[in-house]
């Protein structure tokens, strides 16, 4: 299993929209870097789901049940779509202002590349990230 993040603007789309909703298609990335991690997603995988903008915290965990295809809400191109359900809530959003307060996460691409949309979570990171949330996995 490889473990990712995916952020959304909570007036946008929520994490409690995403509860609401079950399956949901991850729609409308349009970063080629994005693009290529979501490419990369494989049903079983997870991730955090992060509202951005908005809070700036770690809000809950999704899991991917369809990987890659063609993203339906794009007019050109090869942007592609994942499907993704939710897990659960975290117990206790994790704040980007600690995950920047912690040197562990010095080179996490939350901190590195701050508009990056969808994003690998190293393992151990992943770990810590559940922990700090109280998330037991």
């Amino acid at each position: 299993m490889t473990f990712w993040l995916v952020k959304s603007e909570p007036d946008a789309f929520s994490w409690q929209q995403q509860v609401a909703n079950g399956v949901e298609p991850w729609t409308g990335v349009r970063n080629a870097m994005a693009r290529n991690n979501l490419r990369a997603m494989q049903q079983g995988d997870r991730a955090f789901f992060y509202h951005s903008n908005v809070g700036r915290e770690i809000v809950g965990i999704v899991e991917v049940v369809r990987s890659a295809y063609p993203d339906p809400t794009a007019e050109k191109g090869e942007w592609v779509a994942v499907d993704v359900r939710a897990v659960g809530p975290m117990p206790k959003p994790v704040t980007l202002a600690a995950i920047k307060a912690d040197p562990a996460f010095a080179e996490f691409a939350l901190v590195r590349q701050s508009r990056l949309s969808v994003m690998p979570v190293p393992p151990a990171l992943w770990k810590k990230l559940c922990r700090m949330g109280g998330w037991a996995d």
